[in-house]
């Protein structure tokens, strides 16, 4: 980013719709990364180009048909603007839990404030402490608002949107109809606390119950299927070499003994292309457990993105040692 800060930066924002822009806008704001929709749209789509091109050129240097390798290229550039858009959702969804972990202490403190006379606005400015972090400037820029002459529940409201927090937008809901119709704010702002308290304990309840059901995915996705894809590599170089001798020793042909349907013919699958195969599978199978482990213990699969990295290299690593392991116990079958 500060690479791209240090360029001219090209106007892309006018060529895409004002809908899209503003999603775009939004999103970053969620995620409060502080640039432009131009200055993101720079950061993506150029990268994107240039990764398109390059392995193109490479796919074609490798022998790809032409068509192919663009294809492949408009592939994996997709991956990279997936990537982008998978980790802007990463940095709000670790904002909204992180504020959804502060809000029932930050929501002790304002019904504490409620019961000793505050109005609700000074409540909430007075229990923005520093050890709310992000939540307290939010509050702050929140109490500005009032004080420039904004009304609380347009200035709560606004405050619930910088947050993709079901927990928080409910909460200001409650608190605006309370100051509506009337109510006894300090003790609904107290049982909202203890709502949000309870339901944590049980997501971490129930994340303890489900413990063995992502063992059993690690498990499958890192050791299981990597390994399984290095026997099978195995296999079809084994059969590639028998096949070579049998070939080598009947240059003529194979006997069909009259049955032309019947001839053996040797495999289409070559060696290299199937370790491809496996290295693509690899990353697609590590990566979806990753997420699945995650969705599943805490409930929300963008938090497995922090070890989706992680989860990648061990199954490659794991393919490309059982490789090695099988081929050294195999090493004495088809002159291998």
């Amino acid at each position: 980013m500060i690479f791209m800060r240090s360029i001219k930066i090209v106007g892309l924002e006018k060529y895409i719709s004002r809908g899209f822009a503003r999603k775009i806008s939004n999103e970053l704001d969620l995620a409060k990364i502080k640039i432009s929709v131009d200055e993101f749209l720079n950061i993506v789509m150029f990268p994107a180009l240039v990764i398109l091109i390059i392995s193109s050129i490479l796919f074609s240097f490798a022998g790809v048909e032409f068509a192919l390798s663009i294809f492949f290229g408009i592939i994996i550039a997709i991956v990279y603007v997936v990537f982008i858009y998978l980790v802007i959702e990463y940095k709000i969804d670790q904002r909204k839990t992180k504020l959804e972990q502060m809000l029932p202490d930050f929501f002790q403190i304002v019904a504490a404030n409620l019961k000793g006379g505050m109005p609700l606005d000074r409540a909430m400015l007075h229990a923005a402490r520093s050890e709310f972090s992000f939540l307290s400037a939010d509050i702050k820029e929140m109490s500005q608002m009032v004080f420039g002459g904004e009304t609380l529940e347009n200035a709560l409201r606004e405050f619930s949107r910088k947050y993709k927090s079901t927990q928080l937008q409910h909460s200001i809901k409650m608190i605006i109809e309370a100051i509506k119709y009337g109510g006894a704010m300090a003790d609904l702002i107290l049982q909202l606390s203890k709502d949000m308290r309870d339901q944590q304990i049980t997501q971490k309840s129930v994340a303890g119950q489900m413990t063995m059901y992502s063992i059993f995915i690690a498990f499958a996705g890192l050791i299981i299927a990597p390994v399984l894809y290095a026997l099978t590599t195995q296999m079809i170089t084994i059969t590639t070499s028998v096949w070579s001798g049998i070939l080598a020793s009947n240059p003529n042909g194979l006997p069909t003994m009259g049955m032309s349907f019947l001839t053996p013919t040797p495999p289409q699958i070559t060696v290299p292309d199937y370790r491809m195969f496996a290295y693509i599978a690899i990353v697609i199978t590590t990566a979806f457990a990753s997420l699945i482990m995650s969705a599943i213990s805490s409930g929300s699969a963008l938090k497995g993105l922090r070890m989706l990295p992680l989860f990648i290299i061990i199954g490659l690593l794991i393919y490309i040692g059982g490789s090695a392991i099988i081929s050294s116990m195999f090493s004495g079958l088809g002159g291998i």
